[in-house]
C-alpha cells in the first residue's frame, strides 16, 4: 500500500522590521502625557497647600490652656 503524508502548505511571510521612528515617537508621546499629568497634579497640590495655609487656624489647646503667659 502506498501511504501519503500530510499535505504541507507554504505561506510566504515578510521579514519583520524594527520601526525605530515609531518607538521614538511613542516614547515622546508617553513622556508628554506623563509631563502633563505631573503638571496638573502639581498645580492642584500647590493650590490646595496655598488654600489651606491662608485659612486662619485656631491656636492649639486654646480652650484648655492655662494662659500662663498673660
Amino acid at each position: 500500500m502506498l501511504t501519503v503524508g500530510p499535505a504541507v502548505t507554504w505561506i510566504k511571510v515578510e521579514k519583520p522590521t524594527f520601526d525605530l521612528v515609531g518607538v521614538v515617537l511613542g516614547s515622546f508621546h508617553l513622556a508628554g502625557v506623563l509631563l502633563l499629568v505631573a503638571l496638573v497634579l502639581g498645580v492642584l497640590f500647590g493650590a490646595a497647600l496655598i488654600r489651606s495655609r491662608r485659612r486662619p487656624h485656631a491656636p492649639p489647646l486654646d480652650e484648655v490652656s492655662l494662659h500662663l503667659g498673660r
